[in-house]
C-alpha cells in the first residue's frame, strides 16, 4: 500500500512513493518532495512513473505489480545493457541511478533514467510530422540508422562478453520457438493454430546462412519501440531493451522488415501512426542504408524476414493461448491472434 507524505501523490499500484521518495534522497538524487507523478505507458505490463524531484525529472521503471518468476533477472539485464551504452553513440535513455535491493518497492528491482523529449510514432503523430510527407520518410531512415548504430557497438569493450549465448544462435532458433508453440498445446482451451509452421520452418532450415555477425541485439525492434524527437525527424532514444541479448543483430533488421509496410500500404503489422500515415522509405531501402552503415552482407535480408516473422508470431500466438485460458485479455489475445496469422502470411510472401 503506499504510504502518505510524498509530495504529489498519484496512488500509482505497486509503488510506494514515500519508500521511493526515501531512496532517492538515500542515493543523493535530490531532498525535496516528490512531485508530478504520473504514470506512463510502456511496452509491457512493468510499471513506469514519471516524477520530480528538486527540479529534476526522473523516469522509473520496475517489475509489474504481480512480479512474474523471471521480472527482476530481465531488469538487471536491462540495467547492465543501459550501464554498458553509456558511452556509445546508441541513442537511448540514459541510466541515472539503479537498485538491485529487492526489499525497497515491494520485491522488484528499478531503475531510474533520464525522460526522452520525445513522442512514440505508434500511438501519435505530431505536427509537422503528421502533414510533411519529407519528413515521414526521413523518420523511416533514422529508424535504421539507429539500429545500425546499436549493430557496431563492441560488445567485447563495452564488458558485455557474456550478456549472452551467440554461438550457434541462428542454429537454436528453428527449433527452439518450434518447442514453444508446440508447449501451448497444454494451456487449457488452447485450440490450436492453421498456421504454415512447418513449411516456413523448412524454409528457413534450408536456406539458413552459413553464420551471420555478432553483436547486440535489442530482441523486438519495430517502430513502437522507438521515440522520435518533436522538433526533428530523428529517432530521440530506442526504448524497451527487456529482449535484448547477444546474437546475430542482422535478426534485428529482419524484425524491422517483418512488421514494416509492405510495398503501396499504408499500414504495418503492428498498426502505428506512422505507417498509417505513410511516406515510409521502402524496405529494400532499409536494407541498403543499414547494409552500408554496417558493412554487413545484407544479401540473406529476406531469410531473417522470414525468421522474425516466424519467432514474433509465435511469440503473439502465446498470448492468444493464455486469453483462451482466461490468463489474458480476450480482446487482446484475438487481435495478437490476427497480427501472428498476418506475420505467416508474409513468412510465406518472402519464401516465393
Amino acid at each position: 500500500m503506499t504510504r502518505t507524505g510524498a509530495g504529489d501523490q498519484s496512488g500509482e499500484p505497486g509503488v510506494d512513493l514515500a519508500a521511493l521518495q526515501d531512496w532517492v534522497h538515500d542515493a543523493n538524487l535530490g531532498s525535496g518532495p516528490l512531485t508530478g507523478v504520473r504514470g506512463i505507458g510502456g511496452g509491457t505490463q512493468n510499471i513506469m512513473l514519471r516524477f520530480s524531484c528538486d527540479n529534476r525529472d526522473f523516469v522509473l521503471r520496475r517489475g509489474p505489480a504481480h512480479l512474474r518468476s523471471t521480472t527482476n533477472d530481465n531488469l538487471r539485464r536491462e540495467i547492465r545493457l543501459l550501464t554498458a551504452l553509456a558511452d556509445t553513440p546508441v541513442r537511448h535513455a540514459k541510466l541515472i541511478h539503479a537498485c538491485l535491493d529487492e526489499t525497497i518497492l515491494d520485491g522488484s528491482v528499478f531503475y531510474l533514467m533520464e525522460p526522452i523529449d520525445g513522442f512514440n510514432a505508434a500511438v501519435e503523430l505530431p505536427e509537422p510530422h503528421a502533414s510533411t510527407p519529407s519528413i515521414r520518410h526521413q523518420m523511416g531512415l533514422s529508424v535504421v540508422e539507429a539500429l545500425a548504430e546499436l549493430s557496431l557497438v563492441d560488445y567485447t569493450a563495452v564488458h558485455l562478453g557474456d550478456f549472452g549465448r551467440p554461438e550457434g544462435f541462428l542454429d537454436r532458433q528453428v527449433p527452439r520457438w518450434l518447442r514453444e508453440l508446440d508447449g501451448y498445446a497444454h494451456v487449457n482451451g488452447y485450440p490450436g493454430h492453421s498456421f504454415p509452421v512447418e513449411k516456413v520452418a523448412g524454409w528457413l532450415t534450408r536456406n539458413q546462412p552459413t553464420s551471420g555477425p555478432t553483436g547486440i541485439m535489442h530482441g523486438d525492434y519495430h517502430l513502437a519501440n522507438v521515440m522520435f524527437g518533436y522538433g526533428s525527424p530523428q529517432v530521440a532514444a530506442i526504448v524497451d531493451w527487456e529482449m535484448t541479448t547477444l546474437g546475430d543483430p542482422m535478426l534485428d533488421l529482419g524484425w524491422l522488415l517483418a512488421t514494416w509496410p509492405e510495398p503501396d500500404q499504408a499500414n504495418d503489422v503492428i498498426g502505428s501512426e506512422l505507417a498509417r500515415s505513410g511516406a515510409l522509405p521502402p524496405a529494400h531501402e532499409l536494407v541498403r542504408i543499414y547494409g552500408e552503415r554496417t558493412g554487413y552482407d545484407v544479401s540473406a535480408a529476406d531469410w531473417y524476414a522470414v525468421l522474425a516473422c516466424f519467432k514474433l508470431g509465435i511469440l503473439l500466438e502465446g498470448t492468444y493461448a493464455r486469453s483462451c485460458a482466461g490468463l489474458a485479455p480476450g480482446d487482446v489475445g484475438a487481435r495478437l491472434h490476427n497480427t501472428a496469422k498476418a506475420l505467416f502470411a508474409r513468412a510465406l510472401t518472402l519464401t516465393n
